[in-house]
């Protein structure tokens, strides 16, 4: 049988030019001047070619998979912060105490917790809690990957197991009824993989793409620098799934797993930072047709966040200057697509409210 995410990249079909320009033309023909509402419009013209009707189905309900993953790289000092952090966060996920379930609240968004590679034991009863709790998936991997510093990071058995976890998820999102999937991610370390990810990817400089990540000083930036150029070292191309091997992460191979499955299942994708701009370069390099399906949510801070953006040609819905992850910034921009499709399926025509177009 093939896999979940062979199955993805094998359902992928084109958006639907027909239903973009149809939109396009809906649009102009609404009680304002053509154009006046912006990229709004060309987020409705979206919208409508993921779809492949105009007016598109509002987005609606959004769900936000966090996938959590450890990272061996610790042990090179690139972050002050504990492993045990992660499962940690983990289980304030589950209680509904992070960033991310305050803004899912506020948006009536659902949150699922994936357990794709957390190293520490996360104990029985966690994401237990009920129907309207956050759920945790327990699909872990491994238990961290192992330090990208010294060797791959991941197998490649791994790696394919990991992107079969995002699939999944996506279609089980899908299954139960989601109209919008929102990338999350959570993994004390995270940005030092997502920037040798994003530097292999694009031919960046490290230098350029790394960020402080949780606010690191100028010493451990430089540490996390010269430890991604030493990986980078290692690789002689920019295949993808080496790429994700060598010096990627569990939770950023899972990411792109879950965007090839919402891409291939014709639902709109609105990424996150750093980590998902990762995954999302790699889902491109993958599977180029899923680019069309994404969405950018809003501007990371780290670096490597915008050269993803630049290199793929996407301008993000907000810049508000964030570096959380766990999907917030994105979380924060659903309502915006939300009322790109209202706008196109709700407002008057000209012809239909009787206002005089010229």
């Amino acid at each position: 049988m093939p896999s979940p995410f062979a199955t993805a990249v094998a359902s992928l079909t084109p958006p639907d030019g027909a239903a973009a320009a149809a939109a396009r033309e809906h649009l102009d023909r609404l009680t304002k001047p053509p154009g006046s509402l912006g990229r709004l419009e060309d987020l409705a013209a979206q919208l409508a070619s993921i779809a492949g009707v105009s007016p598109p189905p509002v987005p609606v309900p959004v769900a936000v998979a966090v996938f959590a993953g450890d990272h061996g790289v610790l042990a090179e000092g690139v972050t002050p912060w504990p492993q045990e952090v992660t499962a940690q966060m983990v289980a304030n996920f589950c209680a509904g105490g992070a960033a991310i379930n305050v803004l899912a609240r506020q948006v009536g968004a659902s949150v699922v917790v994936v357990d794709v590679g957390v190293a520490t034991d996360i104990p029985p009863g966690i994401g237990d809690a009920g129907p309207d709790a956050p759920r945790l998936i327990r699909a872990r991997v491994a238990s961290g990957t192992a330090n990208l510093a010294l060797g791959p990071a991941m197998t490649a058995a791994q790696v394919d197991e990991a992107l079969d976890v995002g699939a999944r998820v996506a279609a089980e999102l899908v299954a139960a009824g989601a109209g919008l999937l929102v990338t999350g991610d959570m993994g004390i370390g995270n940005t030092t993989p997502s920037a040798a990810v994003i530097a292999a990817l694009t031919g960046l400089a490290p230098r350029t793409v790394t960020g402080r990540g949780t606010g690191i000083d100028d010493h451990r930036l430089e540490v996390k620098i010269e430890v991604i150029e030493r990986a980078l070292r290692r690789l002689g191309g920019r295949e993808p799934l080496t790429v994700l091997a060598e010096v990627g992460g569990l939770e950023i191979a899972a990411l792109a797993g879950f965007i090839v499955g919402g891409a291939a299942a014709r639902r709109p994708v609105l990424v996150d930072g750093v980590i998902a701009a990762a995954a999302l370069l790699a889902a491109a390099a993958l599977a180029p047709g899923v680019v069309p399906f994404v969405i950018a949510g809003h501007r990371s801070v780290e670096p490597g966040a915008t050269a993803v953006l630049e290199h793929l040609g996407l301008a993000p819905l907000l810049d508000l200057e964030m570096r959380l992850g766990e999907g917030s910034g994105a979380c924060l921009a659903a309502p915006i697509v939300e009322a790109a499709a209202r706008i196109l399926g709700e407002m008057a025509t000209f012809d239909s409210a009787g206002v005089t177009e010229k």
